[in-house]
Parts: structure tokens; C-alpha cells; sequence
């Protein structure tokens, strides 16, 4: 499934415990919470991060930076709220060893946490 271009934009902080992240392109007025905790459990650590809401034919750009990567263990904090009131996303991982995972239909209206795991 291809996706079109999605408009993220944002920061990626380190802390000891958590990477956090704020990808925040528009503000869609609504009370919903797009807020996700995106949790790398794998064993493995995550190089690339993708997501674009369903409405869309292509992935959006990368999320965790041009020179971070998500470690085993560690968690990233990313707002999925790209202006259009979308609550369903798919998300793409790939790891150190080129393994990608795909999960389509996400709702980031509903979940506060992700989990990759192995």
C-alpha cells in the first residue's frame, strides 16, 4: 500500500528513560487525543518509523529523525494529529536487521501506547 507525502513535522528530544518526539503539522479543533507512545520491545532497535493516516496512498515521511534510531526498551512519544481529523493510521517500523513491520488501521484516538515486540 503506497502512501502519499504526510505532512509530520516536529522534534525528537532524548531523556534516560524515553525518546520523545511531538510531529505536529495541524491541529484538527477536535477534543481527541492523538497522542501515542510508540514502545520498541523487539529485541532489535528501530531505525525507521513511518505512519499516514488510511485516507492516504503513500507513507509519510520519516518520524525519528535523520540520525536517531528507537533501541530495544526505549519508547517515543509522537502526535499523530495531522490537521484532518483522521483517527486511523498505519505505521510502518523497520529494524537494524531490515525487518519491517506494517500495522494498518490504528486508531490514535483510542490508544495511548503502541507495542513492537517480538
Amino acid at each position: 500500500m503506497k502512501k502519499f507525502a504526510f505532512a509530520f513535522a516536529g522534534l525528537l528530544a532524548l531523556s534516560a528513560c524515553e525518546t520523545g518526539g511531538t510531529y505536529v503539522s495541524g491541529s484538527s479543533g477536535d477534543s481527541l487525543n492523538r497522542v501515542v507512545n510508540v514502545n520498541n520491545s523487539t529485541g532489535m532497535t528501530m531505525t525507521h518509523f513511518y505512519a499516514s493516516n488510511t485516507n492516504m496512498s503513500s507513507w509519510g515521511p520519516e518520524q525519528l529523525g535523520p540520525s536517531t534510531v528507537l533501541p530495544s526498551g526505549r519508547t517515543t512519544r509522537i502526535n499523530f494529529d495531522d490537521g484532518t481529523g483522521a483517527c486511523i493510521f498505519d505505521f510502518k517500523a523497520r529494524f537494524s536487521n531490515g525487518q519491517e513491520l506494517k500495522k494498518f488501521g490504528v486508531n490514535v484516538c483510542v490508544i495511548s501506547n503502541y507495542n513492537y515486540v517480538r
